[in-house]
């Protein structure tokens, strides 16, 4: 099992990015996609949900609006699309996978500064 995140990285205020996870090794068309950060000092939170067909979606209040996530089963492929950063958006993202197991991929860092 494995998931892979990318596309973090340095970007100003107000810009975007695009994250995308990887999966490989399960049946990720069976299982609900979530993403999630941690910032230092701070406890992992849940930034966003997608249902294992994408019909059905989640997303913390401090990111409503901002960002949208997706999902191609055909690409075995979460994404999170982030626009509007600000420096609060600063942290490692993780990609988890949930169903009767769990897993998480490593983490991409994404860094909001001017």
């Amino acid at each position: 099992v494995q998931l892979v995140e990318s596309g973090g990285g340095l970007v100003q205020p107000g810009g975007s990015l695009r994250l995308s996870c990887v999966a490989s090794g399960f049946t990720f068309s069976s299982y609900v996609m979530s993403w999630y950060r941690q910032a230092p000092g701070k406890e992992r939170e849940l930034v966003a949900a997608i249902s294992s067909v994408g019909s059905s979606t989640n997303y913390a209040d401090s990111v409503k609006g901002r960002f949208t996530v997706s999902r191609d089963n055909a690409k075995n492929t979460v994404y999170l699309q982030m626009n509007t950063l600000n420096p609060e958006d600063t942290a490692v993202y993780y990609c988890k996978a949930s169903r009767i197991g769990v897993y998480w991929g490593q983490g991409t860092q994404v860094t909001v500064s001017s």
